[in-house]
């Protein structure tokens, strides 16, 4: 799909997107949840949503997987943060969109969710990064979700992130090829597009041509 034509879709469906952003900030906000301890949770939200925004050309191959696309990104952390179950988030998907728009919004949603464990590392083991790479455009929302805490935590606006700051950079070398399936399926792709903006924000912190060895190794 090219830019100009994913741009139309986002214009053409920009009121149901908006419905899908009001409701999701209503939904964390209803569970006290907040970012980096104080903003609203809407603000990563609509950090994620900016990249999917900026980026979902790369990825989305028709007009129908548009708006799954944006509802996933909205809502990836509905389950694990904001107490829903699966089954609530298909009924809200199904509420908006086709059965088989539902569908795949909703499996976005799931795969972003992490497992059960006692540390991060549990949270996310293989089990987890495996279902996001089994799941189309999981891997590009799991990517842009990433991105936007790397923003926040890395430049002036996050200077409460600095521990995750280091956290991300520490995973970055395994978090890369974790999500990417390699599949010639756009719907799974990892856009060299958004990890170059990643390596851009953390050249002070890692060098970019390791980045981007990383990158073209997984």
């Amino acid at each position: 799909m090219t830019k100009e034509d994913f741009q139309a879709f986002l214009n053409k469906y920009a009121d149901q997107i908006d419905h899908f952003r009001q409701m999701a900030h209503d939904l964390h906000q209803s569970v006290n949840q907040t970012y980096a301890g104080s903003l609203p949770y809407g603000f990563h939200l609509d950090m994620v949503v900016e990249g999917v925004r900026n980026y979902g050309y790369l990825v989305c191959v028709r007009e129908e997987d548009v708006l799954p696309l944006l509802f996933g990104a909205y809502y990836h952390d509905s389950i694990e943060d904001a107490r829903l179950t699966y089954n609530d988030v298909m009924r809200l998907a199904r509420n908006e969109m086709t059965i088989e728009q539902a569908m795949m919004a909703t499996e976005i949603v799931y795969a972003l969710t992490n497992d059960k464990g006692r540390t991060r590392a549990e949270r996310a083991g293989e089990k987890y990064y495996k279902g996001i790479r089994e799941t189309p455009y999981a891997p590009f929302v799991k990517l842009c979700d990433r991105l936007a805490n790397i923003t926040y935590s890395c430049t002036g606006e996050g200077n409460k992130g600095t521990r995750m700051k280091e956290v991300y950079k520490g995973e970055m070398p395994h978090f890369l090829p974790a999500i990417n399936p390699h599949s010639d399926d756009p719907r799974f792709a990892v856009p060299v597009e958004v990890v170059e903006a990643l390596a851009e924000i953390l050249i002070d912190e890692v060098d970019k041509d390791e980045i981007q060895r990383q990158w073209g190794e997984i």
